[in-house]
């Protein structure tokens, strides 16, 4: 077969090497796809690339601490720890930063402690009972501090911390025996360590902080968002007008409270960083972050319950539309779903907005009352005589919506809490400081 040529006379090169070609055209369409991906991760939190920047200055600060200054004199290789200390313990967030820095330093200080008093004790009993002592020790310590982080309160905040401990114990007990300078090597290891960490926390809390209590506090608002979302969307797909049952399937509001129900790591780990940290904006000292996963807990198991009833609605609709009889009495009961529905989407709405704004939640009460009547007007509705179909159809709907508009009661009940907990300002107060007075 002849090899075409164009106008130059030369042969292309996708005719010639059809695989090279191809190869190519694969390496670019990957390097594409990879900037890609990495656009959208810094457009969806900018704060990323600022933490990248962050963990560069720090690493950047040891190094000329290293070359132009005498702070490392007669450490040697032990500054390498400072280095290493600043790659481990920087994480995104200040409370992240904060617990795993102060755990490294005081786990390394205690452990170093106790290694240096074990090596002491265990020189006394000559030569072959330092090694026996020592190896003892090294049992004794981790298997007890191992132990510890099965406890849930020492799992959650002091996990790394002992992990450290069970290390630098482990090498400073094992070393000793070896070691002539002993306390040298234990102060090089500490203070290159404490350098370490004092960088991390100065770089991350004064240049650019990202406060794990802050997004925790955006996250439970922002959740409560999501759940007002899909009981619009119930409001107007469903009990509208214009409602279609048929064509439920794969409707936005639908899968919305999705991501709720996977929040829980999240929060927890948010949270147990946010009682690392200090007093920062509106947030103070002893802010109650435990209420903010009470909050979270009843907003996913509110969103299990959405994640049922969309479940209901998308299988049974197809067979049986469940208000497709146009009568009187059905045409009740789906006003008052549908009025259910609009008034819980409005107190989540509320309360979401008046956790971002730090303000007690006075309208979401009125909300409350007009979803709690909408479902006793329903079970009065329900009481009548309909057809056994219709009834189970309509009584599924309607306890699902029941169980929602419950379950915004105890969120609602626990967010006035953490309004009390936190000092939330009233709405008055609030508006009257953004009024100010005329000056004449």
């Amino acid at each position: 077969m002849d090899i075409e040529q164009g106008n130059d006379g030369k042969i292309a090169l996708s005719e010639k090497w059809p695989r090279l070609s191809q190869f190519f055209a694969k390496v670019k369409s990957t390097i594409i796809g990879f900037l890609e991906k990495i656009k959208k991760i810094a457009m969806d939190d900018p704060r990323r690339i600022a933490h990248a920047m962050k963990v560069g200055l720090a690493l950047t600060i040891i190094s000329t601490l290293y070359y132009v200054t005498p702070l490392y004199d007669g450490f040697g290789e032990s500054s390498m720890w400072a280095v290493l200390t600043v790659v481990v313990v920087m994480e995104y967030t200040a409370g992240g930063t904060l617990s795993k820095g102060l755990n490294r330093t005081f786990a390394t200080v205690v452990a170093g402690s106790l290694g240096v008093g074990a090596h002491q004790i265990a020189a006394l009993c000559g030569e072959k009972g330092e090694a026996i002592l020592l190896a003892l020790f090294v049992f004794l310590l981790a298997a007890s501090a191992t132990f510890s982080r099965f406890i849930p309160e020492v799992k959650a905040r002091y996990d790394y911390g002992v992990t450290i401990f069970i290390l630098t114990f482990s090498l400073v007990a094992v070393s000793s025996y070896r070691a002539n300078e002993l306390i040298q090597m234990a102060h090089q290891r500490i203070s290159t360590i404490a350098i370490g960490v004092a960088t991390c926390l100065c770089v991350s809390l004064f240049v650019f902080p990202v406060w794990a209590g802050e997004d925790l506090h955006k996250m439970v608002a922002s959740n409560l968002d999501k759940l007002a979302n899909f009981l619009e969307g119930m409001e107007t797909e469903c009990f509208g007008e214009k409602s279609n049952f048929e064509s439920l399937e794969g409707k936005p509001f639908l899968q919305v409270h999705k991501s709720v129900l996977n929040s829980k790591t999240t929060e927890d780990s948010l949270c147990n960083f946010a009682k690392w940290e200090p007093c920062h904006g509106d947030f103070s000292f002893r802010h109650p972050w435990k209420q903010y996963q009470k909050v979270g807990g009843l907003i996913r198991q509110c969103a299990a319950s959405m994640d049922a009833l969309s479940s209901y609605l998308t299988t049974f609709s197809k067979t049986k539309p469940i208000f497709k009889a146009d009568t009187e009495l059905l045409l009740e009961i789906q006003t008052a779903c549908s009025e259910m529905s609009s008034e819980s989407a409005k107190a989540l709405r509320e309360l979401s907005s008046a956790i971002r704004s730090m303000t007690i939640p006075s309208l979401a009460k009125c909300h409350l009352l007009a979803a709690t009547s909408a479902a006793d007007n329903l079970r009065t509705a329900l009481s009548n005589d309909i057809t056994v179909w219709e009834t189970i159809h309509v009584a599924m709907v309607a306890s699902l919506l029941a169980e929602l508009v419950n379950y915004t009661k105890e969120i609602a009940s626990s967010v006035d809490e953490l309004a009390e907990l936190a000092l939330f300002k009233s709405t008055d107060s609030v508006n009257s400081a953004l009024v100010k007075p005329k000056i004449k």
